[in-house]
Formats: C-alpha cells, structure tokens, sequence
C-alpha cells in the first residue's frame, strides 16, 4: 500500500519537533571557557583586520606641526590612502604623507650644494626614519622657481589660494630655475614662511610616498574631505 505523501507544512512541523528550536550551521560553545575563547577569537580577528586595513588601504595620521596652515592644523587627524597611487601618479595639489630623505628630520639637509637662490635641486640618498605631510606643487620633469612663497611652474605661476603667504626668510625667493627630477616630486607646505620641505632638502623620490591625504575626520569641526 503505497505511503501517504507529506506535505510542507507537516515537513516543517517534524523538523520544528526534531529539532527543538532549529539546528544552528555554527555550534555555540557548552562551557564559559569555550564562550570565552570564541570571543577572544573575534576581538583576534577584528584587530587583525584592522590592523591588515592600516597597513595596506587606510592609515590615520596626525599633524605634527603648523607647516600645513590653514588647511590642517596641530593635531588635526587625517586620513591617508596608501592605495592611491597603485595605479596612477600623483597630481600636483595632492596632500601627500610620505618620508623625507635622509637628513630632512634634523634640519636642512640638501644632496647638492645650493647655489644662492636655488631651490635644492636634488636630495640626498636615503630615507629618514619620519612621516612628513606637505603638498605637491610640481612633478617629474617640470622647471621650478619660487616667487614670494609661490611656486612658477614651466613658467605658469600656481593658482594657490589655500595657502599662507610668505612674509620673509630664504625661502620665499627662489628665482633660480631647477628642473624636478624623475620618479620625483617636489613638496612644499602650505604655510610657505613656516614650512620646512622640499625647497631645503629637495624632491621626495616616488618610492618615499606613504599615501594620499583625503579626509580629515578631528576634530569634529574640521570634519571632511580634503
């Protein structure tokens, strides 16, 4: 004698019998020691993941000193993408956070002798130890003067309003051409009167470059993108 069919909703009740409240795909732990190790388990995890995002995608950043006034002050905290440039070049007016060459983080430090109103025009080998933050005013190949803190660019000057003018000092006045060599940028902050960058210590190599700055996320105020 054939056997009566079961229709869904009988399927569903032997389940709900059998199975109590429903079989979980992931056993919980039995013991206080077992719930105890799952959780150490998923903070491991979370602090793996963030710390493979730093080190990899995003990396936070904070502003060491006013070179950057007024587009980010001390303290500020930023955001940097360290995949930005993976797949393309940097573009001038990029904020930029990257290590100097060897010799920057304990003064002035040029790989060539400067000549008396010459950016320096080449920087000295190797890498310092440090993170700077500044901005690109001029890629691979272009000719550089300075004009009263403002960069001249293949004889165009720089449409730079965002920054805060010189008001005297031996980088203000650079009117000697030099010409950014390749696979280098040359970086300048924008507090031009208080900065020290690449008119002392010369272009940063590409292979320097930490990432992009792209947003400032503190304090609250100055939340956005850059």
């Amino acid at each position: 004698m054939p056997k009566p069919r079961v229709g869904p909703e009988q399927r569903t009740r032997k389940t709900a019998r059998a199975g109590g409240q429903g079989t979980s795909l992931i056993p919980r732990p039995k013991s206080n020691v077992g719930a105890f190790i799952e959780l150490l388990a998923i903070v491991g995890m979370a602090v793996g993941l963030a710390l493979l995002i730093q080190a990899f995608v995003v990396k936070p950043f904070q502003i060491p000193s006013g070179s950057m006034q007024p587009t980010l002050t001390i303290n500020q905290r930023v955001l940097v993408n360290r995949m930005a440039y993976t797949f393309g070049d940097p573009s001038i007016n990029d904020v930029m956070v990257f290590n100097p060459p060897s010799g920057a983080e304990r003064g002035r430090s040029c790989g060539v002798r400067r000549e008396q109103g010459e950016a320096c025009p080449v920087p000295t080998d190797g890498v310092a130890d440090v993170n700077f933050i500044k901005r690109v005013v001029a890629e691979p190949g272009d000719r550089l003067r300075i004009e009263a803190g403002i960069a001249i660019v293949n004889g165009v000057k720089a449409q730079e309003d965002f920054i805060r003018p010189c008001k005297g000092g031996d980088g203000c006045n650079l009117p000697m051409e030099i010409v950014i060599p390749a696979d280098h940028y040359f970086m300048m902050g924008d507090n031009r009167g208080q900065s020290d960058d690449s008119r002392f210590w010369g272009p940063v190599p590409r292979d320097n470059i930490i990432g992009k700055a792209f947003a400032t996320y503190w304090p609250p105020g100055r939340f956005g993108l850059l």
